[in-house]
């Protein structure tokens, strides 16, 4: 009796610890998934016509392909650098907004590489990686690559300047606990880096 008794407490354990392990895989179940994902879980849901499961398991699937991916350091000189082109690319905009957005556009995928992310040749590809890692800054991104393939009016050009500039930053100053910390970008008063396309330049391109 007492043998049966543990067999039964051991097959007990044993699925528990396989449900556990299969959620942890698929990144915590819907209610995790959600929390990792933020609006782009809510975006997977309406692509999906407002079926959860199949969400989850995109989403799932996402996490099991790019959650083990680990990015790459910046050089401080490679960030300099990359300060320096968004610095440029926002005061071009003011002239010309299309062709800033372009190069906004470009400029995130090459980082984007240099990170350790897939090549921005493979957009949607790129976007997925990114997603799982800056899940809360990838609309912006998305919105800049729509708007540079002549798809949106100046106002969603300038919005998604300014809207993509968050995952710029976070590419740009997110570094690994290891890498060359001796030259940060510094912040400014409101929080974000001096490179930032802000409200005042953008409000500049609409009076040219």
């Amino acid at each position: 009796m007492i043998t049966v008794v543990i067999i039964a407490v051991l097959v007990v354990a044993a699925a528990t610890l396989v449900y556990v392990v299969r959620g942890r895989t698929r990144g915590g179940g819907g209610r995790g998934l959600k929390r990792r994902f933020g609006p782009e879980y809510d975006r997977a849901v309406t692509r999906h016509d407002g079926n959860t499961k199949g969400a989850d398991r995109e989403l799932s699937e996402r996490v099991k392909r790019y959650g083990s991916l680990k990015e790459q350091p910046l050089s401080p000189a490679a960030r300099e650098q990359y300060a320096s082109q968004w610095a440029a690319v926002q005061e071009q905009f003011v002239e010309s907004p299309q062709t800033a957005i372009i190069e906004a556009d470009a400029l995130l995928a090459h980082l984007a590489r240099d990170r350790g992310y897939p090549d921005g040749e493979h957009f949607e590809e790129q976007l997925a990686a990114l997603s799982v890692h800056h899940a809360h800054y990838v609309q912006g991104y998305r919105s800049l690559h729509t708007a540079a393939r002549g798809q949106s009016g100046t106002e969603e050009m300038r919005e998604a300047m300014i809207e993509a500039r968050s995952l710029f930053e976070a590419l740009v100053t997110e570094q690994p606990a290891d890498s060359d910390q001796r030259h940060p970008q510094s912040p400014d008063d409101r929080g974000h880096a001096p490179w930032a396309l802000n409200r005042r330049h953008a409000k500049g391109s609409g009076t040219r």
